[in-house]
């Protein structure tokens, strides 16, 4: 049956069904021919780009795709021990991979086509640009230092991979949980509870609730009672609290790697081939713009603080501050107040299907695409849903993407996109056809109404797909240059640019329909969405820079025992003016994933791309936001170069000119 599916859907169809056993042999098989590659690169005696980097190159195309399955499946599997050996297989590969980067042999060769000049210039500017990135690549990997240097640098680097697959085990595998009675759950709505499950405790029915998203989320936002939000936060924060460790080790060992790179910081390395460039300039970017958000924030904590002074009163009890878990609570209470915008009426106009098809779309209309979705998909699970991507015409099929939207035991646990295929031309002139499949965690079906989503999960969405067409245009003729290859602090910008579409009315209204009664969205209901926008963007951009500014505290720094715990838990307050909790055991640098995901010393991209995204949005797209024109001209410019060129030259190339944060600044309230 699998065969037949396999042979009507278009183009090359990844396998997810894997024991561990195959997991296994399949991460030998891709080590050994790493192996015999690099060692044929190493025996040349004339390097040239025909007998090196070709070779180097054609192995990422081939094995990249079967590379990113196998350690994919520790982030999806329902099987414990295909996560296991998920997760096993990754910290193989990676090892390999790092160690066949800090070959002097392999470097050696690639060196010499590199500094062959009359060659490179006979090359066009895509293999150029490979050249250059691989020789670059060996160099960032030690290749250069001493034969000594080097062995330290690699045992480092062996040492950070397996603390980064744990960390990330850790973070899928322990759920944290609590059990509240109806009660303490007072302020979430009836269809919180449909289909929850219970426990007796001591005698008394309580609630299970855990710390995934559909779970968390609503109780942040709605519970009365704050000892419920502070248990809720706490079981967040301390249900990984190995991963302190595993964090606090990374980013010594970070430094230590730096210092024998010959920087001064982990993120002086880092940012040396990224837009910003240097920790200074990161530095100087977030707290300019610290400033200006705490104006904001000043207002929005006063009507904040008055609504939790009014709360404690009634309940003659004494005001103590504000928590970090009263962030969402009374930032959700001041929305409802100001703008009648109650997000349990909104979301009765989000079931997830209606909302999916809408988003795709837009995606369709603006860049003129197709999405046929496939009936009765292999993948890895019942929930997932997967599409053929093609030109609107059907000129040209463009790849696979699948959703995996909803929650589950062991699986990832936040929303990602994951490329696990990267486009490239094959020998015959075809192309092999990009993959990627986008996690998330929305609320599930009950049984007595469809998966609703917030309107914050619509701009989620949004934002997901936004990676996920990104990696599918691309269109470069080396897998090397796919979307892991875009400069980290560019990376965020094309999603976050279709973001925007969640807060246009023409486009809400065409998919928006109550679940019941299939009514669009009424308009008055949009115009106070739209208007509460920016309720709120102080603080909610200060939570940005905060952490950004303790991803570069932790990684600009010359101290290798930097206290992660303590400055996290200070910048959090400092920052984002909101106390937090008392118990030791609370860091949420533990479930911070980020850190040890790879934007280590990249956080502030989400932040920095932001800027481009409005300036993109704010110059081409407002005046005319379903413009197929612009669409193509964005295809061109910024997604079909993946990481092949310089994003600021896209970027010139689209805008006409260089860009600027003015856009950016007025979008959250802001004016320059």
């Amino acid at each position: 049956m699998a065969s037949r599916l396999q042979r009507a859907i278009k183009g090359a169809v990844l396998n997810f069904q894997r024991t561990p056993a195959e997991i296994s042999a399949a991460a030998s098989r891709l080590i050994a021919q790493e192996k015999q590659v690099h060692d044929q690169v190493a025996a040349q005696t004339t390097p040239t780009f025909a007998n090196t980097i070709k070779p180097l190159a054609k192995l990422e195309n081939a094995n990249g795709g079967e590379a990113a399955v196998i350690s994919f499946l520790q982030n999806v599997s329902t099987d414990k021990q295909v996560r296991d050996a998920s997760s096993e297989a990754e910290k193989s590969l990676l090892s390999s991979r790092m160690a066949s980067m800090m070959r002097a042999d392999v470097y050696k060769s690639v060196k010499q086509v590199l500094d062959n000049k009359e060659e490179l210039a006979k090359l066009d500017s895509e293999d150029q640009a490979l050249v250059e990135s691989m020789a670059r690549q060996y160099r960032r990997n030690g290749l250069g230092l001493s034969n000594e240097q080097r062995a330290k640098l690699e045992e480092i680097k062996k040492r950070l991979i397996d603390l980064g697959v744990e960390f990330s085990r850790n973070t899928n595998e322990k759920d944290g949980e609590a059990l509240f009675t109806r009660q303490e759950l007072d302020g979430l709505p009836e269809d919180y509870f449909c289909d929850r499950p219970v426990r007796l405790h001591n005698g008394v029915k309580k609630y299970v609730v855990t710390t995934k998203y559909p779970d968390m989320v609503p109780i942040m936002q709605m519970a009365k009672s704050e000892d419920t939000r502070r248990l809720m936060l706490q079981a967040e924060e301390t249900r990984c609290p190995e991963n302190i460790a595993l964090l606090q080790e990374a980013v010594k060992l970070r430094l230590e790697a730096a210092r024998l790179m010959g920087y001064k910081t982990h993120a002086e390395f880092m940012l040396e081939v990224n837009m910003a460039k240097t920790p200074q300039n990161v530095l100087e970017f977030e707290n300019d713009l610290r400033e200006r958000l705490d104006v904001l924030a000043d207002a929005e904590i006063k009507e904040i603080e008055k609504l939790k002074r009014a709360d404690m009163e009634a309940a003659g009890q004494p005001f103590k501050g504000l928590f970090s878990w009263d962030f969402r609570y009374y930032s959700n209470l001041v929305k409802e107040h100001k703008h009648n915008v109650s997000e349990e009426l909104v979301k009765q106009y989000f079931p997830v299907e209606q909302v999916t098809r809408g988003i795709l779309d837009i995606y369709q209309n603006i860049l003129r695409l197709r999405f046929d979705k496939v009936p009765d998909p292999p993948v890895w699970h019942p929930d997932v849903a997967m599409y053929e991507v093609w030109e609107a015409d059907g000129s040209e099929f463009l790849g696979h993407i699948y959703l995996d939207l909803f929650p589950r035991p062991g699986k990832y646990g936040h929303a990602c996109v994951n490329p696990i295929r990267n486009g490239y031309e094959k020998e015959d002139g075809t192309r092999e056809h990009p993959v990627a499949a986008i996690l998330a965690n929305f609320p599930k079906p009950t049984s007595t109404a469809p998966a609703l989503l917030t309107h914050d999960d619509v701009i989620t969405l949004l934002h997901e797909m936004g990676h996920l067409l990104h990696h599918i245009c691309i269109q470069t003729k080396w897998a090397h240059f796919g979307l892991d290859s875009v400069q980290h602090d560019f990376i965020e910008c094309p999603s976050q640019l279709f973001e925007n579409w969640g807060w246009e009315p023409s486009v809400l209204q065409k998919f928006a329909v109550h679940y019941k009664t299939g009514e669009p969205i009424p308009q008055q209901l949009v115009e106070r969405l739209v208007a509460a926008k920016n309720e709120g963007a102080g603080l909610f951009n200060l939570r940005q820079v905060f952490f950004g500014m303790f991803d570069m505290a932790i990684h600009n720094t010359t101290d290798a025992n930097v206290d992660i715990r303590s400055t996290y838990m200070k910048l959090r307050e400092q920052i984002t003016r909101f106390h937090g909790s008392s118990n030791r055991e609370c860091c949420g640098a533990a479930t911070f994933g980020h850190m040890m995901g790879g934007y280590d010393a990249g956080y502030y991209g989400y932040l920095w791309a932001k800027s481009f995204s409005a300036d993109m949005y704010a110059t081409r797209f407002e005046s005319a936001i379903e413009d197929p024109r612009t669409g193509m001209d964005y295809r061109r410019h910024i997604l079909h170069p993946g990481g092949s060129v310089d994003a600021a030259a896209g970027l010139e190339k689209f805008l006409g000119r260089n860009p600027n944060n003015a856009a950016f600044l007025k979008s959250i309230g802001l004016e320059q």
